[in-house]
Formats: structure tokens, sequence, C-alpha cells
């Protein structure tokens, strides 16, 4: 960083204050603002090409869906669900056997307080153990308090691997 201090002290102090008094508030301000801008344009030039870097999706092309591997068709016959606490997609809780017409997945995390939700097979929901906030099998509020609905996935069994991908 420069320092006033270093150039008074190299140079003449006589000489820089008929510099500075000789020079117009106006061309203080242009010298000034040329420093500044020659000085902050690698950061707007970094900001700039940052943006071009990532590659943007082609018009009318559609984004491929991420499917992750959550466990196999046994793990998930033998026990009607399967849970994974860390994915790439998060916590995820599968419902449901390979004999099912649909799964069910979602995020088991109570947006409220952070419980983890139970399933409730007789009732067909998901309901928080903290504060009883209760969830349809898409996921979304039935009662509160929570407010905000649980995330829910895509389901399908591939070559005996249940897989989940995001909606």
């Amino acid at each position: 960083m420069f320092s006033w201090h270093i150039l008074f002290t190299a140079l003449d102090i006589n000489n820089c204050k008929i510099l500075l008094e000789k020079m117009k508030r106006r061309k203080f301000i242009n010298v000034l603002s040329v420093s500044l801008l020659l000085s902050l344009s690698p950061l707007f030039l970094n900001a700039v090409y940052a943006n071009k870097a990532q590659p943007k999706p082609k018009p009318g092309s559609k984004k491929k869906d991420n499917w992750i591997s959550v466990g196999t068709v046994a793990e998930l016959d033998k026990s009607g669900q399967i849970f994974k606490e860390k994915t790439s997609l998060g916590a995820v809780l599968v419902i449901g056997t390979s004999k099912s017409k649909e799964l069910i997945a979602v995020n088991p995390i109570c947006p409220h307080l952070g419980c983890f939700v139970d399933w409730e097979a007789e009732e067909n929901i998901f309901l928080c153990p903290c504060h009883a906030s209760e969830f349809t099998t898409e996921g979304k509020v039935q009662y509160g308090p929570a407010t905000k609905s649980l995330s829910s996935y895509k389901t399908k069994i591939e070559k005996n691997t249940v897989m989940v991908a995001k909606i």
C-alpha cells in the first residue's frame, strides 16, 4: 500500500507543498479518480470474467437430472425404508418397497427446529416428534408449527439400486 509519509520524506517537502498548492481542485479530483480506477480495475475485470467463465445452458436444453444412489432394493424391501443422513442432496428418507407403484422420498429434517421426522405408516404422514408438525407424503405441511415443507425427491429403481434426484 502506498504511504504518503514515504513520499514526503523522500522528496523535498518544500517542492511538495508548492506542487500541492499549484494543483487545482479539479485536477486533484481527476488524478484521484484515475488512480482509484486503475487500482480497482483488477477487481472489476475479475468479476466480469468470473461470470463469463461459467457456461450458460443453451436455450431449449434441459438440465440433466443428477440421480444419486441411496441403497439397494434388498435394503428397501427388508425394512420398508432407507435412510441416508449424508448425501449430496442432504439427508434422504425413502419409504416403500420395490413392489410399490411409487416410492416416497423426502429430506426428513423438520424445517421448524431441525428434528428428524418419523414416518407414520398407518396415518400415511410424516410426524415431527419435537412439536407435532405433520407433513403429507409429498412433504407439504398439514399442521404446524412448521411453516415450510420438507424437501421431496424423485425416485426410481435402476438395476436393483434405489435412486433419488431433486425435483
